[in-house]
């Protein structure tokens, strides 16, 4: 899953993804903030000290792009991120099913030479129509041609013209359950073509080609792991998935790096692996439990990334007044922040949950509510609060209690 980007506002690259889906460190529970209490005219304020962009779970981008920059190639990288895995290839091509869009209106397309049992003609525009019956093939002067049933499928040479936007493989349309009346868009095409559309979107084509193939092999692990189980479709185009601009994402070098991966993906135990990733760590990845909750995964576990430093993101800081510290906790805060407390950590050490101490009480929040509330890049954060220009509190180096471990010796 990918998520964010770098230059100078998007921070390339992201992941998914977002998308856009540890270990242990620490000793004991981090004191963010002390029991003082501020007189009414006392100034109050925090800064919040962060490390990383994204879920920090798997592959991090830019530690990816210093491991290429200092000579390794697209198999160790891979292997330095999913702990136990080996590269294997796909027996057959794979389809996968991308959502383009929900559309109220009709859905246009061009380029395609056939579709619900009729040729077309690849240069003329078509459309599809939401019917009461399913979808409802128009042709290029609004009239209708024929009846696709519950969906319609057009394809021609290998690309497809979709909404004014090119793509290969082939269109698929199918009502929207949960939009009476709309459409959902969809690209299915297989997955050695999906990837080229992903690989620009998520790491900058000029970056060392191991890391372009490292994302080529990453990105094709998730697509075929990472359904959303949508109707008619696998996959989202953005960060809830993985970011897909179609042929005019594409670059002559990230389409290099798609063709000499070819087929290739991570596995574990005979199955592709789920090939979680982010923009950067900020020096350590986590383990995936501590980040979405789930059960621990023996490939997804907490590793240093020692090369992650390029990353714009790598270390970053976010100031607040007391007041405003406080507007932006309100939804898990009772009364005025007084302090925090991580009560635990993951591997990187990650807050994977906290208690926030309020004039009017104490509440229980997790590390990514936290991050978000405040608009952190990542849940890697300790506080400092500052009373009067007077450091007063925060975490002076306890990691707070760690997370569960996960995975396999190593």
């Amino acid at each position: 899953m990918s998520l964010k980007r770098p230059f100078p506002i998007r921070l390339w690259p992201l992941s998914v993804a977002m998308r856009d889906k540890g270990a242990t460190l620490g000793l004991c529970a981090a004191f963010i903030g002390l029991l003082f209490v501020p007189g009414a005219n006392a100034e109050v304020r925090w800064v919040v000290h962060g490390k990383g962009f994204g879920h920090g779970v798997g592959m991090s981008q830019w530690g990816a792009y210093g491991f290429a920059q200092r000579g390794k190639g697209h198999r160790f990288i891979l292997r330095h991120y999913y702990r136990g895995t080996s590269l294997g290839r796909l027996a057959e091509p794979r389809p996968v099913r991308v959502l383009l869009s929900i559309s109220r209106g009709d859905v246009r397309f061009g380029g395609a030479t056939a579709a619900c049992g009729r040729r077309l003609d690849p240069r003329r525009r078509y459309a599809a129509r939401r019917a009461s019956d399913g979808v409802r093939l128009l042709g290029p002067d609004g009239r209708a041609l024929v009846g696709c049933g519950r969906k319609l499928r057009a394809g021609g040479d290998g690309r497809i013209g979709i909404a004014g936007s090119a793509y290969r493989g082939a269109l698929e349309v199918v009502p929207t359950r949960s939009h009476s009346g709309s459409l959902n868009a969809i690209n299915a095409l297989p997955v050695d073509q999906y990837v080229k559309g992903v690989i620009a979107a998520e790491s900058p084509p000029s970056w060392p080609p191991a890391a372009l193939r490292a994302q080529a092999v990453a990105a094709r692990s998730f697509a075929l792991t990472g359904s959303v189980g949508g109707n008619g479709f696998d996959l989202y185009p953005d960060t809830r998935s993985q970011v897909y601009a179609g042929i005019a994402g594409e670059t002559a070098r990230t389409n290099r790096a798609a063709e000499q991966t070819r087929g290739q993906v991570v596995r574990y135990r005979g199955q592709v692996a789920q090939t979680f990733f982010s923009a950067c760590s900020g020096g350590h990845t986590e383990s995936v439990q501590n980040v979405f909750f789930g059960e621990p995964v023996p490939y997804l576990v907490g590793v240093p990334d020692p090369h992650d430093d390029a990353c714009p993101l790598h270390d970053w800081k976010l100031r607040f007044s007391g007041r405003q510290i406080s507007a932006k906790l309100r939804p898990y805060l009772r009364g005025r922040l007084k302090r925090v407390v991580v009560t635990e950590r993951g591997a990187s050490p990650r807050i994977v949950w906290a208690r926030l101490h309020g004039s009017g009480g104490v509440t229980r929040i997790r590390g990514d509510q936290l991050a978000a509330a405040l608009g952190g890049y990542d849940r890697w954060m300790r506080f400092t609060k500052i009373v009067n220009g007077k450091v007063v509190g925060g975490d002076r180096g306890g990691g707070g209690k760690p997370g569960p471990a996960g995975g396999v010796a190593r």
